[in-house]
C-alpha cells in the first residue's frame, strides 16, 4: 500500500502565509471601506439584496429578517448578526448623517439601548440609496460571481451621491484601521464642484467648501488645527464639545447647565453614570441634581447646580472628565483599486470623481450601444415601411417564420436583426401616424447617437454631466450644517475651571502661603482689636499679604533678588485658622530666602516696568517684558551685595513718583523717570542716602492725585499724609520727616499709598488681623506721631499692612460687633 506523501513544512511560513491570507481577506472582504461608494461589501450587498426585492423608497416595508436571510443566503456567507447590525447602522440617523434605510420598528437609540430583534423591525430603502444603486442596471460596474458561483453581485456601486465622505466609515482590519469621519452633504458637492472646475485646487481652498466634519448628533468642533492636519495628511484629532447652555430656573432660580447636542458616537447614559460617579468621588463639585428630560422632540439633559456654583467652571470641569468632550479620531483609509490607502481630503475626491467618471462612461457606452441597436432596427422598420406590399407578399408565400426571416435578409438585404423585429411588428404600426413616428424616432434615435459619441469623446462634456447630477443629488438631499465649528481652539486649561475672584494671599516668614477669598474679612473700626486669622506655629508670623484675582500670575521677588512666577489659583486655599502650604512645597526657593515682595500680572505684553528697591538704599526699574519667561528655580531680577536684601518691587507705567522710606522715619520722593530701565542682572542706582543704622523699609509708587501715603510703626500707630507733602527732590537725597519715630510710636515698618475708598489690614505677628476703613485714619502733616491704628498685646507687633480696594470689598459692616475670623467660610 503506497502512503500518503508528506510534504515537510517550515511552520513560520505556513503561520505567515496563513496569517496573510486571513488580513488580507479581513482587509479586503470585511473591514475596508471602497474609496468609490465609501461602503463594506456587508453594506454594499444588504443595499444590493434590497433592490433585488424591490425595496425602493415609497415601497411596502419587509421585515428585516428577509433582508438579511436574502443577503445570507445569496451573496455574504457569515453570521446574520452581523447583516443584521449593518443593517441596523444604516437605519440610526444618530449613526449616518444621512441614513440609507428607512426602519419601522425599534432600531436602538443614542442612550446604548440594543435594537429588537431582526423578526420584529420592518425596512425599505430611503430615496437616497436610489442614489447609490442609480444606473446599475446599464453596465455600469464591474460584477463578480458570489460564493457559490450561482449569481453574480456588483463590486462596486455607481454611488451617485458622495457616500465616503458625506457619511463616513469606520472599521478595524488587521494591522490598521480606518475612521472618516461624516460631512455634510452640501458641503462636499461644493467642494467636489469646485474640484471639476479647478483640477488643480489645493487642500487650503477645498477647506474653503469642506469645512469641517458634519456629524449627524450636532455638537461643536473645538478647535481647528486637528481638522486641517487630518485633511492634509490623512490623519488628525478633532475635538468634540457637547452642545451646552445656562438656563435658570423660574421656580427656585437655580442655574441649570442643560445639554442639547452630544459629541458624536457619545452613548448619553454612560455619559450620565460618568457624571453621578465623579460627583460621588467630589472630583466635580456644585452639581445638585441630574435629569434626562429627552423626549422624540430631541434631547434635553438637565445638569441642576447648586446655589453657590459657577456654571462656566462646573462646565468646563465636564468638558475635562466626561465624554461631553471627546475626540474624533480622523483615520481616512479607504481601498483603492483593492489596495488600502491613507488618503488626503483631495485623493479622496479625486477618487470620487474618477470613480463618477467611469460610471459616465460606461453607462454612455451602455446607451449609446442601445441607441446603436435601436437606430438599427428601425433603419430595418423604414425598409419594410418602404416596400410594404413586397414585405407582406414575402411573408405571405414562406411556409413558416424561419423561411419569411431568410426570405426578407436575401430579398431586401437585412441583418437578422431587422428581419426578426419586422417579423414581431405589430399590424397597427403600418398606419400612416405610425409610420410618421418610427420616422421621427429615427431622427431623435440618430441626434441621441451623435450626443452620446460627443459626450464619450469630450472630457469636458463628461465633468459637466457629473457636475450637474452632484447639483440635483444636493438640491433634493441637501441641508443645513449641523456641527458647529470654534476656529479658533484657545484650548481649555484648569484656569478654566477655576472661578475668577478676588482672594486674599497670606504668607508666613517662615514661607507658608496659602489663599482665601476677600469676602471672608469684614471691616472693624479703627483702633479695634481684631480677631485671630492665620495660626501661625511658635516663631512664626504672617509677615506678607496682598489681594489679587484667581486668574492673575504672581511674581514673587525673594530678599536674594530673584523673581518666581505663579498663577493665583495654583496658591493652596486653606480654611480657617490654616497655617498654608510651604513654599518651599511650590516653588524652589533657595535656602535663607525670603519673599519680599509680589506683583500682580494680567499678562506680560503691556509697556509696563517693574520699579525694585533694597534695603540698601538702591532702586532699578525693568521692563516687565523680561519676567515673561520665568524658570520653576527661579531667574535673577536684580543683583544683591550679600549684606543688602530686596525689600519692595512695584509695577509702574514709567509716568510715577517713587517714595522710599527709613525705618528712621524719613522718607524721599523723586521722578520715576530719573531711574532708566535697566537689565534684569543689573544692581541699581542710589534711591535714597542711608546713615549709620538705617536701612529702606518701604518703597512706594504714586501717580494718583488723591492719593495719600499712610505710614504704620511697629507699635501700632500710623499716620496719613498727603503725597504733595513730600516735595519732590532728587534721587539720592537723605529724605524729609514722614512720622517722628520715638519709643512709644515705635519704628516706621510700612509706608503705603492708600485713598478714602481703601481699607487697611493690619497683621501682627501673633497672627491678628485687623481690617478698617483708611477714611477714618484723619489726614495729618508730615511732622507728627499719628494716632493709634491698633492696640497690641504685651509682647506683640505689627508684622505686615496691606490696602484692600474698594471695588474688592466683600460687605459693609461697620463696627466692632461685626468682627469675625479672618478665615470663616461663607463670611461677607
Amino acid at each position: 500500500m503506497q502512503r500518503d506523501k508528506i510534504l515537510p513544512v517550515s511552520i513560520e511560513e505556513e503561520m505567515r502565509d496563513s496569517y496573510l491570507d486571513y488580513s488580507m481577506s479581513v482587509i479586503v472582504s470585511r473591514a475596508l471601506p471602497d474609496v468609490r461608494d465609501g461602503l463594506k461589501p456587508v453594506h454594499r450587498r444588504v443595499l444590493y439584496g434590497m433592490h433585488e426585492l424591490g425595496l425602493q423608497a415609497g415601497k411596502p416595508y419587509k421585515k428585516s429578517a428577509r433582508i438579511v436571510g436574502e443577503v445570507l443566503g445569496k451573496f455574504h456567507p457569515h453570521g446574520d448578526s452581523a447583516v443584521y447590525d449593518s443593517l441596523v447602522r444604516m437605519v440610526q440617523d444618530f449613526s449616518l448623517r444621512y441614513p440609507l434605510i428607512d426602519g419601522q420598528g425599534n432600531f436602538g437609540s443614542i442612550d446604548g439601548d440594543s435594537p429588537a430583534a431582526m423578526r420584529y423591525t420592518e425596512v425599505r430603502m430611503k430615496s437616497i440609496a436610489s442614489e447609490m444603486l442609480k444606473d446599475l442596471d446599464k453596465e455600469t460596474v464591474d460584477t463578480a460571481l458570489n460564493f457559490d458561483d450561482s449569481l453574480e453581485e456588483p463590486t462596486v456601486l455607481p454611488s451617485a451621491m458622495p457616500n465616503m465622505l458625506v457619511n463616513g466609515a469606520s472599521g478595524i482590519a488587521v494591522g490598521m484601521a480606518t475612521n472618516i469621519p461624516p460631512h455634510n452633504l452640501n458641503e462636499v458637492v461644493s467642494g467636489l464642484i469646485a474640484m471639476i472646475e479647478n483640477p488643480e485646487i489645493d487642500v487650503e481652498e477645498i477647506m474653503t467648501h469642506i469645512s469641517a466634519p458634519d456629524f449627524p448628533t450636532g455638537g461643536i468642533i473645538y478647535g481647528y488645527e486637528g481638522v486641517k492636519q487630518a485633511y492634509r495628511t490623512g490623519r488628525g484629532r478633532v475635538v468634540i464639545r457637547a452642545r451646552a447652555q445656562v438656563e435658570v430656573t423660574q421656580k427656585n432660580g437655580r442655574e441649570s447647565i442643560v445639554v442639547t447636542e452630544l459629541p458624536y458616537q457619545v452613548n448619553k447614559v454612560r455619559l450620565i453614570e460618568k457624571i453621578v460617579e465623579l460627583v460621588h468621588q467630589k472630583k466635580i463639585e456644585g452639581i445638585a441634581d441630574i435629569r434626562d428630560e429627552s423626549d422624540r422632540d430631541g434631547m434635553r439633559l438637565v445638569i441642576e447646580l447648586k446655589r453657590d456654583a459657577v456654571a462656566k467652571v462646573v462646565m468646563n470641569h465636564l468638558y475635562k472628565h466626561t465624554p461631553m468632550q471627546d475626540t474624533f479620531g480622523v483615520i481616512l483609509l479607504a481601498l483603492v483599486d483593492g489596495v488600502p490607502k491613507v488618503l488626503t481630503l483631495k485623493e479622496m475626491m479625486q477618487a470620487y470623481i474618477a470613480h463618477r467618471n467611469e460610471i459616465v462612461l460606461r453607462r454612455t457606452r451602455f446607451e449609446l450601444a442601445s441607441a446603436e441597436k435601436k437606430a438599427h432596427i428601425l433603419e430595418g422598420l423604414k425598409i419594410c415601411l418602404d416596400n410594404l406590399d413586397e414585405v407582406i407578399s414575402t411573408i405571405r408565400q414562406s411556409p413558416n417564420a424561419a423561411a419569411a426571416q431568410e426570405a426578407l435578409i436575401e430579398k431586401f438585404g437585412l441583418t437578422e436583426m431587422q428581419a426578426k423585429a419586422i417579423l414581431e411588428m405589430r399590424l397597427q404600426r403600418l398606419t400612416g401616424m405610425e409610420r410618421q413616428k418610427i420616422e421621427n424616432e429615427y431622427k431623435e434615435t440618430l441626434a441621441l447617437i451623435e450626443e452620446l459619441r460627443f459626450i464619450l469623446a469630450n472630457p469636458t462634456k463628461q465633468m459637466e454631466i457629473i457636475r450637474e447630477e452632484l447639483l440635483r443629488v444636493r438640491e433634493v438631499y441637501g441641508d443645513e450644517r449641523r456641527t458647529e465649528i470654534v476656529p479658533q481652539e484657545g484650548e481649555f486649561t484648569i484656569e478654566d475651571m477655576i472661578a475668577q475672584e478676588d482672594v486674599v494671599i497670606t504668607i508666613t516668614h517662615d514661607g507658608f502661603i496659602k489663599r482665601y477669598p476677600v469676602s471672608g474679612y469684614r471691616r472693624q473700626a479703627r483702633g479695634g482689636k481684631g480677631v485671630t486669622g492665620a495660626q501661625a506655629k511658635q516663631d512664626d508670623f504672617v509677615e506678607h499679604m496682598f489681594v489679587a484675582s484667581t486668574h492673575n500670575y504672581i511674581l514673587f521677588f525673594t530678599s536674594k533678588g530673584r523673581c518666581y512666577w505663579l498663577k493665583v489659583y495654583e496658591v493652596p486655599e486653606a480654611g480657617r485658622a490654616a497655617r498654608g502650604r510651604s513654599l518651599a512645597n511650590i516653588m524652589e526657593l533657595q535656602p535663607d530666602e525670603h519673599i519680599r515682595a509680589y506683583i500682580n500680572v494680567r499678562n506680560f505684553d503691556d509697556p509696563l516696568f517693574i520699579v525694585m528697591a533694597t534695603a540698601g538704599g538702591l532702586v532699578k526699574k525693568t521692563e516687565l517684558e523680561a519676567f515673561s519667561r520665568p524658570r520653576r528655580s527661579g531667574i535673577a531680577a536684580i543683583s544683591i551685595e550679600q549684606e543688602d536684601e530686596l525689600i519692595e518691587a512695584r509695577l509702574t507705567d514709567g509716568e510715577h513718583d517713587i517714595i522710599m522710606a527709613k525705618n528712621s522715619g524719613f522718607a524721599v520722593r523723586f521722578a520715576e523717570k530719573d531711574v532708566r530701565s535697566m537689565g534684569r542682572t543689573a544692581m541699581g542706582v542710589k534711591g535714597i542716602s542711608l546713615d549709620e543704622g538705617e536701612r529702606c523699609i518701604s518703597m512706594v509708587t504714586s501717580k494718583r492725585p488723591d492719593t495719600s501715603l499712610l505710614a504704620v510703626t511697629d507699635n501700632g500707630f500710623g499716620k496719613r499724609s498727603k503725597v504733595e507733602d513730600y516735595r519732590l527732590t532728587r534721587r539720592g537725597a537723605r529724605g524729609v520727616i514722614t512720622l517722628k519715630a520715638h519709643e512709644k510710636v515705635g519704628s516706621l515698618v510700612g509706608l503705603l499709598d492708600v485713598n478714602d475708598g481703601d481699607d487697611l489690614i493690619i497683621i501682627t505677628t501673633n497672627g491678628i488681623v485687623n481690617r478698617q476703613h483708611v477714611s477714618n485714619i484723619r489726614l495729618t502733616g508730615r511732622n507728627t506721631s499719628g494716632v493709634r491704628l491698633v492696640r497690641l498685646m504685651s509682647g506683640d507687633k505689627i508684622s505686615a499692612t496691606a490696602r484692600v480696594p474698594k471695588s474688592e470689598e466683600a460687605g459693609d459692616a461697620d463696627g466692632p460687633e461685626d468682627q469675625i475670623d479672618l478665615f470663616n467660610e461663607g463670611g461677607a
